[in-house]
């Protein structure tokens, strides 16, 4: 009794209705082709081939029909300077549209005729890679008279698998035993994955787009590539979702660019210091907490404590300073995600501005997918464009969340949290590629602003610790400073920049040097102070330099400062002109100042833009404009109070 679970399953699909002799006779002729000794023989229908067969063995698709080389030559039509060879790779530049035209007749005649002789013609064995189609370029076709094709101008070779299960959108699939590691796998027209799972006898496979038209025992194919997304310039002012597709109503998107979405980070050698800043615009961050071109700063903090706001300022501060923007939304709802790019309009700052959108509506794969898109396009800018880039992810959270999601999905073991053990990796390969270029290697350079929400303030929990031992420094943003009226409320003993003043001029490093030891000194006075009622002048004054510093770092939402601005307040704050003032009249005074610098002395700004430098010459006329400004706002609040 023979064993049939050992024999090799062939199944020959047939345009027409085939007498069962017929395909004992194509099944012997394709069995004798590949030297196949024991095998089983299945039939079926399909009218969609036109003509011609297909057949189906050993993990492979071979498509000998009418509907394959039309195929074919719809792909030649649509990209005619990528032929495409017949295992479907670009590899291959012999074939061309006339081929295949004189393949689809010869199929034809030939299955007339006799079907066998399909299996016999040109090569012994299909083209499976480079090193073959080399071989046959050398090779001299000796029946070029007759205008005989090779065999691989007539068949197209393909590796097939079936879908074993299907659900809460994963598959696994068996049969594509050469399947790579996060490459595309086609089930449909709307429908691929992302193989995901390589295991012994079957793979496990993410599902993208139409989810619902995977079903159990579906053939699907392999592509021999990862997931690839559309770059470029086009994309500017667009909002795409995870797979480079327009999402915002205006079109398609207008560009022949395209890279995968997964690439290694730059070497040690390709990168150089970060020591050019990147301005926020936000006084205590770019004070205290300063930014570089190709720094990785973590924004961190609860929900609804401005974490989102502080990323929309930076890029709307970015405008006319030459800086590409990215902007990438996880797991929002779709109603924030429409306000956050109003916003940017409004503003003007979506013009150099790509937003990836995977909203909490979208499937986890989508999610999981999101940030590498937009690391994508950012590298488009970076390397080819040698651009300055900004990118935000908000957040890398839902980021970990869908990763979590998908992993107890494919069985994978669950760690810490029910987080898989590579969840640190996810967001390691991610945030390496943000990097400062080497002059090089074109200059360019990333600057990555990942989000990370906190519950009840823990940073130690799993995915921030994860993520802080990532990045270059973090702003932590506190519940209990953002009640109290501190915005951006920016906790400066927690908020750390590990580049420091290399990424600050001159100016501002002399300024800032002493600030974040006085607002320390000043807190730790005012939380003695609760304990008493009688306090020392020296004290006194202690705590009421912390409060003028405090007004002086509160800033209104989408009101960036220029540097020269900031460097000028910080002047005004740390030299004691303000102390005469009331806690509730700082802000008001410092602002009219500065407006009045802007209008009446804009040359001073340009000075200190051009030098980076607060010298004597510029502070003497500083304490000159004070002076008049004091008089002037002193007289008026005299009057104010008269009439009250």
């Amino acid at each position: 009794m023979t064993d049939t679970s050992s024999l090799h399953g062939i199944v020959i699909v047939t345009a027409f209705e085939k007498k069962s002799e017929e395909i004992s006779i194509l099944a012997q002729a394709f069995a004798e082709r590949y030297s196949i000794s024991g095998y089983t023989v299945e039939s079926e229908v399909d009218p969609d081939l036109l003509g011609g067969f297909v057949v189906y063995s050993g993990g492979y698709r071979y498509d000998y029909s009418v509907k394959g080389q039309l195929d074919r030559l719809l792909k030649q039509m649509k990209n005619p300077d990528q032929p495409i060879s017949a295992t479907g790779s670009l590899e291959d530049p012999s074939v061309d549209a006339q081929a295949i035209r004189e393949s689809i007749k010869l199929v034809i005649d030939s299955f007339n005729e006799d079907p066998t002789a399909l299996f016999e013609m040109g090569t012994k064995e299909p083209l499976r890679d480079k090193e073959d189609s080399d071989k046959r370029k050398k090779t001299p076709d000796t029946d070029s008279d007759e205008k005989a094709l090779s065999f691989s101008d007539t068949v197209t070779v393909e590796e097939i698998g079936r879908v074993i299960s299907v659900g809460d959108g994963i598959a696994f699939v068996e049969g594509i035993e050469n399947c790579m590691l996060g490459e595309t796998i086609l089930f449909g027209p709307n429908s691929s994955g992302i193989a995901m799972n390589l295991e012994k006898d079957r793979v496990g496979i993410v599902l993208l787009g139409e989810v619902t038209e995977v079903v159990d025992k579906m053939m699907c194919r392999r592509t021999g590539k990862t997931v690839e997304i559309p770059v470029g310039k086009g994309l500017l002012g667009r909002v795409i979702d995870s797979m480079g597709n327009p999402i915002d109503g205006k079109g398609m998107v207008r560009t022949r660019h395209s890279r995968p979405i997964e690439s290694p980070a730059p070497g040690i050698l390709e990168r150089c210091p970060v020591n050019t800043p990147l301005q926020t615009g936000i006084t205590v961050i770019d004070a205290l907490t300063p930014i570089g071109r190709g720094q990785r700063e973590l924004i961190i903090g609860d929900r609804q404590t401005g974490k989102t706001a502080v990323a929309l300022d930076t890029i709307i501060n970015q405008r006319g300073k030459n800086v590409i923007c990215v902007y990438v939304a996880i797991g929002q709802k779709l109603s924030t995600i429409v306000q956050t790019v109003h916003t940017l309009e409004k503003h003007n700052a979506l013009s150099y501005t790509v937003v990836v959108a995977a909203g909490a509506a979208e499937q986890a794969s989508m999610q999981y997918l999101a940030p590498y898109a937009g690391c994508t396009i950012a590298e488009y800018f970076m390397l080819e464009k040698n651009a300055d880039v900004l990118i935000v992810y908000d957040d890398l959270t839902k980021h970990a969340q869908a990763y979590r999601a998908l992993s107890l999905l494919l069985r994978r073991p669950p760690g810490r949290e029910a987080y898989p053990g590579d969840v640190f990796y996810i967001h390691s390969r991610l945030l390496e590629r943000a990097a400062n270029l080497a002059p090089s290697c074109g200059g360019g350079s990333i600057t990555a602003l990942p989000i990370i929400e906190t519950q009840g303030g823990d940073i130690s929990a799993y995915i921030p610790t994860n993520v802080i031992s990532i990045t270059d420094g973090q702003i932590y943003l506190e519940s209990e400073l953002f009640f109290s009226g501190q915005r951006p409320a920016v906790n400066v003993g927690l908020s750390v920049s590990r580049v420091g003043g290399a990424a600050q001029i001159k100016a501002m490093k002399k300024l800032s040097g002493p600030l974040r030891i006085n607002l320390a000194q000043a807190r730790e006075m005012a939380a003695f102070a609760q304990f008493g009622s009688d306090l020392d002048e020296s004290t006194q004054l202690q705590i009421k330099r912390g409060d003028i510093l405090a007004e002086i770092l509160k800033q209104p939402q989408f009101e960036p400062l220029s540097n020269p601005e900031q460097v000028i307040i910080l002047y005004m704050a740390t030299s004691g002109k303000l102390l005469f003032l009331d806690k509730e009249e700082v802000r008001e005074y410092v602002f009219d100042y500065l407006r009045r610098i802007r209008v009446l002395h804009p040359n001073i700004l340009r000075e200190i833009e051009n030098t980076g430098e607060l010298d004597d010459k510029i502070k003497h006329q500083l304490d000159e404009y004070e002076i008049d400004h004091k008089e002037a706002f002193v007289t008026e609040h005299t009057r104010y109070l008269e009439r009250e």
